[in-house]
């Protein structure tokens, strides 16, 4: 998120570039002109692990639309809706990631929360924990009547079948920083003060157990901090967020999972550290400590890196600690969709994540799935990016094994409840005949056979969430015709492993 609130989408390109030198099959394997005709093998016998889900944070979207059923419809279901003129198929999201704010108004034994001149009323997120008093949730130091519609958006996905749902922080709340502005220290230094560690713990402690018997809400994790290594966490920042120092993290850490204890959410695992960048994420998970790191149920990075990064790097330290590993954060200003396919096709291939959360849904300049403006409450049209990124969450669905596509150009993933392969493919290059050889599957569908396939163009026309049976099994592959700079998904029915 950091790279909406300060940044154009092209210089956080060039940051993420200069930030880290990416292996150089990162970005050719994804973006490299395509010979007229490819083949590309789906290793049946690979497994880069059990697909959890895709989703998306609630703030600060959430906080402008939360009571609107049309869009809890168009991005937790899998139904077609209609909207702005258009029937949009549903990206059938079933992650939800729920903010506990850091601001309110109140003013407490003369203490009053200090507001960034930069930031935006729909960046500004109501805490509960108004002051220092009490940690008594049912004390007047606490109002949980706050924060409504974000609260409403999350009810709302839980009732459409939304499963996974994380607790997360920008930043402590207000009282806690040391110069009592949730936006961030004046030079982007550690900002919570020492006296208040443990009491950032308690907070999100006791959000989640007020969640858990007051909201019928049960998070499945807790992640206490958001991209604490930046230093772009400003008091002059146009949202909340606060640099937190990885010795810190690891004081909280400790603290939060023995006030979850504490609570009865001892199965409740601890998310972190939410890293804007994937080499960042790597480092923090060597610095925090064996006994912090004994604590993280899942490691949590952001994909603000983009095409740069040791991915890989982050996979293998999750793997040799045990841990599972989420992309919880992406988003960037491309509408066309293709800089979400390129990012996406990098990350299956290199951080192989269990889930797949996007940040704004609704915002403008390109961000948002939908274009809106959160400030003013006004929606405009779905994007491109939309139909390209429904290629991917319509069709790879939780329960599903991962499997190795062949290349940087190819996901693919396996339904053994129905005996049912997904693939999905992004054409770059040239257009072209694309084949999938099969060859290494027990049991496919019979020569001549056609494949349904869906179809969407990156750009800002064209095809977008096309159906049809364009696809053919011939002999042991998948055939299928490709323009140029398009995605297309596949399900091939009757396959066995």
């Amino acid at each position: 998120m950091h790279v909406q609130a300060i940044l154009t989408g092209a210089v956080a390109l060039a940051l993420g570039r200069l930030a880290a030198a990416a292996p150089a099959t990162d970005v050719v394997q994804a973006t490299d002109v395509k010979a007229a005709d490819t083949t590309t093998t789906i290793n049946a016998n690979s497994n880069w692990g059990t697909w959890e889900g895709w989703g998306t944070s609630l703030c600060w979207w959430a906080k402008a639309f939360g009571n609107r059923d049309d869009l809890a419809d168009i991005f937790f279901t899998l139904g077609s809706h209609q909207f702005a003129g258009q029937n949009l198929p549903g990206l059938g999201f079933n992650i939800a990631r729920h903010n506990a704010g850091a601001s309110s108004w109140n003013t407490y034994n003369g203490d009053k929360m200090v507001e960034s001149p930069n930031i935006k009323n729909s960046r500004q997120m109501e805490g509960h924990w108004l002051n220092w008093g009490s940690t008594d949730p049912s004390s007047s130091s606490w109002d949980w009547s706050v924060d409504v519609n974000q609260r409403a958006m999350l009810n709302k996905a839980k009732a459409r079948g939304a499963n996974r749902l994380e607790l997360f922080s920008n930043s402590p709340m207000w009282w806690m920083c040391k110069n009592h502005n949730p936006s961030g220290d004046s030079n982007g230094g550690e900002n919570i003060q020492s006296w208040n560690l443990k009491d950032h713990a308690v907070y999100m402690a006791t959000v989640a157990k007020y969640a858990k018997d007051n909201w019928g809400i049960t998070f499945e994790s807790v992640s206490p901090f958001n991209e604490p290594s930046a230093t772009w966490w400003k008091a002059d920042g146009t949202q909340e967020g606060s640099h937190v120092d990885v010795a810190t993290q690891a004081t909280i850490i400790n603290e939060l999972r023995t006030e979850m204890n504490n609570r009865g959410l001892s199965s409740m695992m601890i998310a972190a550290s939410d890293e804007s960048y994937y080499d960042q994420a790597a480092s923090t998970m060597q610095g925090l400590g064996s006994t912090a790191l004994s604590k993280v149920g899942r490691i949590n990075v952001h994909g603000y890196q983009y095409g740069n990064g040791r991915r890989d790097r982050v996979y293998d330290l999750s793997q040799s600690n045990g841990k599972k590993l989420w992309q919880s954060e992406y988003g960037e200003n491309d509408a066309t969709g293709g800089r979400l396919a390129s990012n996406l096709f990098l990350d299956f291939r290199w951080l192989k994540p269990t889930a797949f959360v996007y940040w704004q849904v609704i915002d403008g300049g390109g961000w948002g799935l939908i274009d809106g403006n959160n400030d003013n409450v006004s929606l405009g049209s779905p994007s491109q990016k939309y139909y390209v990124l429904a290629q991917f969450s319509r069709h790879i669905r939780e329960g599903m094994r991962i499997l190795d596509g062949g290349s940087g150009s190819s996901i693919a993933a396996y339904d053994a409840n129905n005996r049912k392969l997904v693939i999905a493919y992004y054409n770059s290059g040239d257009a072209q005949t694309v084949n999938f050889d099969l060859s290494q599957f027990s049991q496919r569908p019979a020569d001549g056979t056609k494949v349904a396939r869906w179809r969407t163009s990156i750009g800002n026309g064209g095809d977008r969430y096309v159906q049809d049976t364009g696809a053919t099994i011939s002999g042991t592959r998948l055939t299928s015709w490709f323009e140029t700079n398009s995605v297309q998904t596949f399900e091939i029915g009757n396959v066995s492993l």
